[in-house]
């Protein structure tokens, strides 16, 4: 049987980098192929060359039997195949069937609204979506808004779909949902390309798997016989699977003490972390996750209780004040908030203590004190990049990561508030982050470790918080971790 897509010798430079080295990829209808790979292996920019978003350097794309060659996302919509981002392309002021006519020719000049909200009802109730055609975007979570995109993608006539990272934002149920509605589109023969690093979805969903290494295939193998640490391994050329060393130690001193906190959809909450302590939070995310790290991080005004950190009261302190006693912030989104994408790699290390000797100068900049501190850090946390002055919105997500967390832990940092810090990170920039985070506590700083992984959370939290509905629905040591109790409190919400 002909493959649906044959893409063969791909070559994709930039510069002196070589994204894509002669990638061959397969896929048939009625199939999903995992494609895996570190940050920076490649994958986005294979993706990009079958969609048309970038042009090769060498090889060919036949789909459908045809030559693909010079084309634009628009054509490759066309000849049927269609990329499903991880922020997804939506209006979100207009209804679901407005997003799905927006720029859909043949629902403009043949069919009327009438008739495409029933193909959207057929299709929804087929594949089990669950979608409203007379609902806002903007009032749908965001599994439902991923969903659009899907029934989009249906509604006209893709064979081959692409999901990059289509769980990262999902929330445990939600991410159950969308692989069976993957299996279904299976089922009906259209081809997936499933690009995640979440490796017990792909053991779950996939049928085979192509793995990307420094722009080359690593390795291809199917599902059957197939197991996190073997695909981890394949991807990273090491076992990062093995469980983390977390010695127990005493913890010391308070140095974060929370008490009646209460800010919008936050609390009260009462907290206490010590030295040398990491403190696991868990839930679902909306839960109030978001709230603590930015309550506490001075970006949400306090409307009642009391901060303390070190024994000095900084409830209505400003985010700078908060920096300058000990406290460093990780926030979620790298790419619009922890890091200036069209700054270096240098600037971004520096946008906290810029304004220190011996970076500042008379109020200026020492730019060569400012180039070699940026040296030693890249060194010192695996910042892989040309140079200290490469623009950071030019790196992979996983190099991206280690500059926050370069920036953040090289100043030792009394308390660390981590929100999601591996989000969207492959396998061994996780274990990277993980292990960093212990090597703090270790040092004798307080951690906030705040995942949505819950195997995270237990991984490295000496103790376990569970947020619900903006607070704090349990608490329990490691060793207390009951994952019945874990699950009960994850699934209350405040009324």
């Amino acid at each position: 049987m002909a493959a649906l897509l044959e893409m063969r010798g791909m070559v994709k430079t930039y510069g002196s980098l070589r994204a894509n080295d002669g990638v061959d990829l397969d896929v048939f209808a009625g199939e999903i192929v995992g494609l895996l790979g570190e940050n920076g292996s490649g994958k986005s920019t294979l993706m990009k060359l079958l969609f048309g978003m970038t042009e090769p350097d060498a090889g060919g794309i036949v789909f459908k039997g045809r030559e693909l060659s010079g084309h634009r996302p628009r054509e490759a919509m066309a000849a049927g195949i269609v990329m499903i981002h991880q922020h997804f392309m939506l209006v979100e002021a207009m209804t679901v069937l407005e997003n799905i006519m927006l720029g859909w020719e043949e629902a403009g000049k043949l069919l009327r609204r009438g008739t495409i909200a029933d193909r959207i009802r057929e299709a929804s109730e087929r594949l089990g979506l669950d979608l409203d055609p007379d609902v806002r975007v903007a009032d749908l979570p965001l599994g439902r808004r991923q969903r659009i995109e899907i029934l989009k993608a249906v509604l006209r006539d893709a064979d081959l779909l692409i999901l990059d990272e289509p769980t990262s934002n999902l929330a445990p149920s939600e991410i159950n949902e969308l692989l069976n509605i993957l299996r279904r589109l299976r089922s009906e023969g259209k081809g997936i390309v499933f690009i995640t690093h979440k490796m017990p979805e792909v053991i779950e969903v996939c049928d085979r798997v192509v793995v990307l290494r420094a722009g080359k295939v690593a390795g291809k193998a199917g599902i059957a016989g197939a197991d996190k640490a073997s695909l981890a391994a394949m991807m990273v050329g090491r076992d990062v699977t093995a469980p983390l060393s977390v010695e127990p130690k005493a913890a010391g001193a308070v140095r974060l003490d929370i008490r009646a906190l209460k800010a919008q959809d936050l609390g009260p909450l009462d907290l206490r972390l010590r030295g040398g302590e990491i403190l696991g939070i868990a839930g679902v995310d909306g839960n109030g996750q978001l709230e603590l790290a930015e309550t506490l991080a001075g970006l949400r005004p306090v409307e009642s209780g009391a901060i303390t950190l070190d024994g000095a009261e900084i409830t209505h302190a400003t985010a700078a004040r908060r920096t300058e006693a000990g406290l460093a912030y990780m926030p979620a989104d790298r790419s619009t908030t922890a890091l200036v994408k069209s700054m270096t790699i240098a600037e971004n290390l520096m946008l906290r203590d810029s304004h220190r000797q011996p970076f500042s100068k008379g109020g200026l900049l020492d730019r060569e004190a400012t180039r070699k501190e940026a040296r030693s850090l890249m060194e010192r946390f695996d910042i892989r990049a040309p140079s200290e002055q490469t623009l950071a919105g030019s790196l992979s997500g996983g190099n991206q990561q280690k500059i926050v967390i370069a920036r953040e832990l090289a100043r030792q940092p009394a308390v660390l508030v981590a929100h999601q810090p591996t989000w969207g990170l492959d396998p061994g920039a996780t274990r990277f982050v993980l292990e960093r985070m212990i090597a703090l506590r270790d040092a004798g700083s307080a951690v906030i470790y705040i995942s949505s992984e819950l195997e995270e959370v237990l991984a490295v939290g000496d103790r376990i918080a569970v947020l619900a509905g903006g607070r704090i629905a349990g608490l329990v040591s490691r060793a207390e971790v009951d994952m019945t109790r874990i699950g009960l409190w994850m699934s209350e919400r405040a009324a």
